[in-house]
């Protein structure tokens, strides 16, 4: 009987759910079948989502009419919840950064001591020449300054004696050896330090011989040693992805995007804070931006000795309002809340894993893995009727012309894989591959990643459907009972020696690392004496992202990796071809847990009437609300406060293309009373929010779909 309870929980929703009137219901599916299909966007059972932990009916609720609604907090891998508190600068820090500019930047003004004591290692006349270089470089002139020669030596220990001395007392400047008037004699030549990253020499070393950082270090030689190298800071923002907001802050600072580092990409349509950390800034720079930043704010900054990278951190904070609830009676709310706390829901990779076109990325990995890669190229490029006009009649441009330079001009600068594509094709006409690597590799391995998680979604919902949600079975895989801190440090310790063990790619509700859970040697096959022993519950249950370094569960679960791959013209055991990254053999792969329960999971029924009007505080709120409890009305109003007063420093076209994602959906001349449920819970990283509410509300959670209930 268990086995047929699950099952039902697999069932099409319209037979099984009956929230509110039938006949309300039949007729809101069938609308919203007929809507999807005609957008030809990813649906749920295409990417393997099917089933449900509990058997309650569901309700209707719109999620995200507003980006407000979702609101994502991160938290650190300290477990702290991270807030944006404050957009100041600290006092200490807004004192000092003044006198390390003129430390650093403009160089200390006095240096007489120094060129007294040089003197004592050379000569007066050479004295004379350094202390008018000096001169020149602390006047701050725009004139390029010409190097000096000193007097000609044969001693080389005095030589290498005034080396020594100028790098210790004058490290803006930096010296060589010349040939001298004769023979037997050498000059040193001392120049003003322009930065080693400019050396011709340097560049021409490999990668890994030079040690390249993540970030860009220009103008930042002589950062001084007692402050850490990084200033982290607390990001906000409002319906922006993580990479659009730090695109824009790096244009203001004049710095690359490589230059910041964070943990995790956060849902574009949202309110969300984030830590974030950039090398060798000064936070006085950043704070002055907050005037000019539209939907962006900064703070609470520090300087760290380590930046950020992508999987650092425990997980997010979620607070999620549901509008426009409907449901046969509030005792089913309430059930359905209190069985998400208890229960919680299949951990099945949400549909932003999948896209939000009509070419699901998976379908791409799929031709990517087996080595088609014009056809890759044609799915990425290709017009998709989802997407604006502006957008699609570029690409429709490209499909009829094969214009690329009159396409690249159409296409939106966001489109960042297209527009690489485009722009290596350009370069190598018909080299398809090296079209595709030109991608950035974050985004370019997302394909490939998004085909694991198809195959891993099937097998999840085969699990429960044969196997059921309260139960372990003979040969589930689960990870094995050991210490939590030890398993903390290996996994970490993987992480970080494997590039692959991390899935930097997809824009989804929460953090996007893949594979964050158990190695090969963290995870074991359920025998008969585990079973009898009772060792393991659901929640150790976890099944594995093909690669190279798994291990597979030793029941019949197992054989729908293969199945599926195999009716895709895929072995997950021999690549056809010689590309690694392309290459299913060449990932080591990873396991997810299949069951999630949500952590300190709270909720509450609210009434509404104006569907513009926010349910949920967020952090710029509570800024907000803190400086008109201590400040006058005319402070409230300061620029910096509202990032609705400011106008975005955009072009028209821009501002334009934007528009549809910055409105919102509610209908502000509603009057009549509404429901809403809003929740908050913690998730960890990797784990999608909309499969908790798809658990809640036994429907869809396309945007298509939600669209449709507005």
């Amino acid at each position: 009987m268990k086995l047929n309870r699950t099952v039902l929980s697999c069932l099409r929703l319209p037979s099984l759910l009956k929230p509110y009137s039938s006949f309300h219901w039949t007729t809101t599916m069938a609308t919203t079948d007929k809507t999807i299909e005609g957008m030809k966007t990813v649906d749920e059972a295409d990417v393997g989502i099917s089933c449900f932990i509990s058997q309650l009916p569901g309700f209707r609720g719109i999620l995200k009419q507003r980006y407000a609604d979702f609101i994502v907090n991160e938290v650190d891998i300290n477990g702290n919840v991270v807030h944006l508190t404050s957009l100041d600068l600290p006092p200490e820090m807004d004192v000092k950064e003044e006198d390390k500019t003129k430390s650093s930047d403009n160089v200390p003004q006095n240096y007489t001591s120094a060129i007294e004591s040089f003197k004592s290692i050379s000569n007066a006349t050479d004295a004379e020449r350094l202390e008018t270089l000096i001169n020149q470089v602390t006047s701050g002139t725009d004139d390029e300054i010409s190097p000096v020669v000193l007097d000609p030596s044969s001693d080389k220990s005095k030589r290498t004696a005034i080396h020594n001395f100028v790098k210790e007392n004058f490290k803006f400047l930096v010296t060589d050896t010349v040939d001298g008037p004769d023979s037997t004699s050498k000059c040193i030549r001392v120049r003003v330090n322009s930065g080693a990253h400019n050396n011709r020499g340097n560049r021409s070393k490999k990668r890994k011989e030079r040690g390249d950082k993540p970030f860009d270090s220009r103008g930042s030689e002589h950062w001084p040693e007692h402050v850490g190298k990084f200033l982290r800071f607390h990001l906000y923002k409002e319906n922006k992805d993580t990479q659009e907001a730090l695109g824009l802050i790096g244009k203001m600072l004049g710095v690359q995007p490589k230059s910041f580092g964070f943990s995790g990409t956060k849902d574009k349509r949202s309110v969300s804070t984030q830590c974030v950390t950039v090398f060798k800034q000064q936070a006085s720079k950043l704070a002055a931006l907050n005037k000019r930043l539209f939907g962006i704010k900064v703070g609470d900054f520090c300087h760290v000795k380590e930046g950020l990278l992508l999987g650092q951190l425990m997980g997010n904070r979620f607070t999620i309002t549901l509008r426009g609830v409907v449901a046969d009676s509030e005792e089913t709310i309430k059930k359905s809340a209190e069985s998400l706390g208890k229960d919680g829901f299949i951990n099945y990779f949400g549909l932003q894993r999948f896209g939000s076109g009509s070419v699901p990325t998976h379908h791409v990995g799929a031709a990517l893995l087996k080595g088609e890669w014009k056809d890759a190229v044609d799915m990425i490029l290709d017009p998709r009727e989802t997407e604006r006009h502006v957008v699609n009649d570029a690409r429709e441009y490209y499909k009829e012309t094969g214009d690329i330079d009159g396409t690249l001009r159409q296409l939106p600068r966001y489109l960042v894989a297209e527009r690489a594509i485009l722009q290596c094709l350009k370069k190598c006409p018909g080299n398809y591959l090296q079209a595709l690597k030109g991608i950035p590799r974050t985004l370019r391995m997302m394909y490939v990643h998004s085909y694991q998680s198809y195959l891993w979604n099937n097998a999840a919902s085969l699990r429960v459907k044969k196997y059921g949600t309260s139960q372990v079975v003979l040969g589930d895989l689960v990870s094995t009972k050991i210490d939590a801190t030890k398993k903390m440090a290996d996994t970490s310790e993987h992480k970080e020696n494997n590039e692959d063990a991390l899935d930097c790619d997809q824009v989804d509700d929460t953090a996007i690392v893949d594979l964050p859970a158990e190695r090969s040697d963290l995870v074991k096959v359920v025998s008969v004496e585990d079973l009898e022993a009772g060792t393991y519950s659901t929640s150790d249950i976890v099944l594995p992202l093909p690669g190279s370094r798994v291990i597979y569960p030793s029941n019949d679960i197992a054989e729908i990796y293969h199945d599926l791959a195999k009716k895709d013209g895929i072995s997950l055991t021999d690549s056809i071809h010689g590309v690694k990254e392309f290459s299913i053999t060449s990932m080591t792969g990873g396991y997810r847990r299949v069951f999630q329960k949500p952590i300190d999971f709270e909720w509450e029924l609210l009434t509404y009437t104006d569907s513009n009007k926010p349910l949920a505080e967020t952090d710029l709120d509570r800024i907000t609300m803190t400086v008109d409890k201590v400040g006058s009305a005319e402070e409230v109003e300061d620029e910096s406060m509202n990032p609705i007063s400011n106008p975005p420093e955009t072009d028209l076209n821009d501002q334009t293309e934007r528009k549809d994602d910055e409105k919102d959906t509610g209908n502000p001349n509603s009057e009549q009373t509404q429901m809403a449920l809003k929740m908050a819970l913690t998730l960890p990283s990797s784990c999608y929010a909309t499969m908790a509410i798809r658990e809640l509300l036994k429907t869809s959670t396309s945007v298509a779909y939600h669209k449709t209930l507005n």
